[in-house]
């Protein structure tokens, strides 16, 4: 089986990776212009990193090209993440068929010869006496997903002695509406999309979990991939609710996100 077989195999891809000269995946994102946006380390050589919620690898092999000596973690059991209650089982598996076990992380590894450790490790759970610290972290769209987001950036803490990277997914109309002011809307109905909050929102959760903040909160748009399958089309009558004028923005230019670079206090 050639390699583009094996890619074709995977049932949906989050990433979009160049694993071969004319080999690439069908992320859901295409986050390779990403980088350059973003106050990432031009190199980590020498440098032990962590990526939490890594999903394809996208950041990990990023980092690992950069120098980085790199952790990938992930929770690949989509039973075991937060779930609100009354999730139904269909919708447990049509999102647990995405992560595919970790399949695409395992054949983007084997095909990019990475030397990478990827550990099925919860966010919750990190502990330096068990994995040490790290001198760089990133951590990329999973607060969204948790229902404890500060407690999981607390964990983040404790294992880093360096610098967090963290991107993560926001309210843009709220960012708006109350760039100071600090809220997030609740989701938490039938999956595990938790709290949204406003760029201030995201820079207060960092804050409140023990991290002192040195750029950002910096506006990113992750952009779709050819494996996107949600609306690109763009309606004049979206822009009359605050809510689809994000869905209309997120069409055009990609799903709002920010950045923020942070030490631990």
């Amino acid at each position: 089986m050639t390699l583009a077989d094996q890619v074709a195999a995977i049932p949906e891809w989050y990433h979009t990776l160049e694993l071969a000269p004319g080999v690439t995946t069908p992320g859901w994102f295409d986050l390779r212009d990403l980088p350059p946006q973003l106050p990432f380390p031009a190199t980590l050589a020498g440098s032990r990193c962590l990526d939490v919620g890594t999903f394809d690898g996208f950041w990990a092999f990023e980092m690992e090209r950069r120098g980085g000596d790199v952790l990938a973690i992930d929770v690949l059991d989509p039973t075991r993440w937060d779930w609100p209650a009354g999730s139904e089982a269909a919708a447990v598996e049509a999102i647990g068929r995405r992560k595919a076990a970790g399949g695409g992380f395992v054949l983007a590894k084997e095909a990019l010869g990475s030397k990478i450790e990827r550990r099925e490790l919860s966010v919750y759970d990190l502990d330096p006496d068990s994995i040490g610290q790290f001198d760089f972290v990133y951590v990329g769209s999973l607060l969204l997903h948790l229902r404890d987001p500060v407690r999981a950036l607390e964990r983040v803490a404790a294992v880093c002695r360096g610098s967090l990277l963290l991107l993560d997914a926001i309210d843009l109309p709220l960012s708006r509406l109350l760039p100071r002011r600090p809220v997030a809307g609740l989701d938490g109905i039938g999956r595990p999309w938790w709290w949204k909050p406003n760029a201030a929102g995201l820079a207060q959760m960092v804050k409140a979990a023990g991290f002192t903040i040195v750029q950002g909160p910096q506006v990113v748009y992750m952009a779709p991939g050819l494996g996107f399958t949600g609306t690109r089309d763009v309606r004049l009558r979206q822009l009359g609710s605050l809510a689809g004028w994000q869905e209309a923005v997120t069409a055009r230019r990609g799903e709002p996100h920010a950045s923020i670079l942070a030490r631990p206090a």
